[in-house]
């Protein structure tokens, strides 16, 4: 047996924040939302099928030291449209982990941006391939691997 990733769930500290980066800025769509007591959730996805799912019910931010989720990664469909998000999330003044688009290691066709959302989760967009010659800014392990 082989599993997939179903969906994936990320814990927020404000549900307004993070539902406007993800729907607003990657383009998900808003599938659904609710309440239970004074928590609220909203599932996001691509036409029906579930993607993501924003719970808010953390305290603070993404603390990438701790256990558990190291990175989110999506993939895109051309080079062309990873640069594509790197300009809307440059307008939107989001931080970036590296400068532009890099390299998965030195000298692969595979790669992408890197960056993190309004609670410093950090997330990738990238490739399978399209990124050649592009800097790798990590030498010795992923581009993905520590940032």
């Amino acid at each position: 047996m082989t599993l997939r990733t179903g969906h994936i769930g990320l814990n927020v500290t404000e549900l307004d924040r993070s539902l406007a980066f993800y729907r607003d800025v990657l383009g998900f769509a808003l599938i659904g939302e609710g309440k239970e007591e004074d928590r609220r959730y909203a599932f996001l996805g691509d036409g029906d099928s579930l993607v993501l799912t924003l719970w808010q019910q953390a305290g603070t931010g993404f603390e990438g030291d701790r256990a558990g989720l190291h990175h989110l990664a999506f993939e895109a469909d051309s080079i062309e449209r990873v640069r594509e998000y790197e300009q809307a999330l440059r307008a939107y003044g989001v931080d970036f982990a590296y400068e532009g688009v890099v390299a998965h290691r030195e000298g692969a066709a595979s790669g992408g941006i890197f960056f993190h959302d309004p609670d410093g989760t950090r997330l990738e967009i990238s490739v399978p391939s399209g990124a050649q010659g592009a800097p790798a800014p990590v030498e010795s392990a992923p581009t993905c691997g520590f940032f």
